[in-house]
């Protein structure tokens, strides 16, 4: 067990010298078992986090991200969290105004990541399979940007099914009515 956790210690150490070596605009810590984002990697990459464009956290175990991750990469144009246990997002996603797609899929939603509506940049919002039930349409609606939203394999509501094609001008994905999300 410790041995295999201290892998995966250096595992990250490994590639975030990577991102900060070869001065990268990506951070990939995908598949690293995470349950939060490591503290000092904001050390590490202090200098260069105005540079990072794209991270890639997928397929950790994150329940949260602080409002600390927001705000020191604010710059960002991608950010990738899908297959993590994330149910909110901070406030301060609201400055990452540079992001143009957010990737939560796989997450544990049940509300909509209204602060998302505030992003101008945003052009694809991917929330597949969670457990949403109603979508801000109007909000969504004046978004100048916004392009695709996938909203596949979540519960979404008859109200939310027949207000939103004759109001949004982007492509909104949703699964039959009677689509199941299949057994992990």
């Amino acid at each position: 067990m410790l041995r295999k956790m201290g892998e995966a210690v250096a595992r990250v150490a490994r590639k975030v010298n990577e991102t900060v070596e070869s001065g990268s605009d990506t951070l990939d810590l995908a598949d690293c078992k995470l349950v939060s984002f490591p503290i000092c990697i904001y050390k590490v990459l202090r200098n260069v986090s105005d540079q990072i464009h794209l991270i890639t956290l997928a397929n950790n175990e994150l329940k949260s991200l602080t409002s600390k991750f927001m705000t020191t990469f604010s710059q960002l144009r991608e950010l990738h969290l899908e297959g993590n246990y994330l149910c909110r997002l901070p406030n301060e996603v609201s400055s990452l105004q540079h992001l143009k797609t957010i990737n939560l899929s796989r997450n544990q939603f049940q509300d909509f990541p209204e602060q998302l509506t505030t992003l101008p940049a945003l052009e694809t919002i991917n929330l597949e399979e969670n457990e949403i039930v109603d979508v801000p349409v109007e909000k969504l609606a004046t978004m100048p940007s916004l392009r695709v939203i996938n909203l596949r394999l979540n519960p979404l509501s008859a109200e939310v099914r027949v207000i939103a094609p004759p109001l949004i001008k982007f492509d909104m994905l949703m699964s039959p009515e009677d689509a199941q999300a299949p057994p992990p």
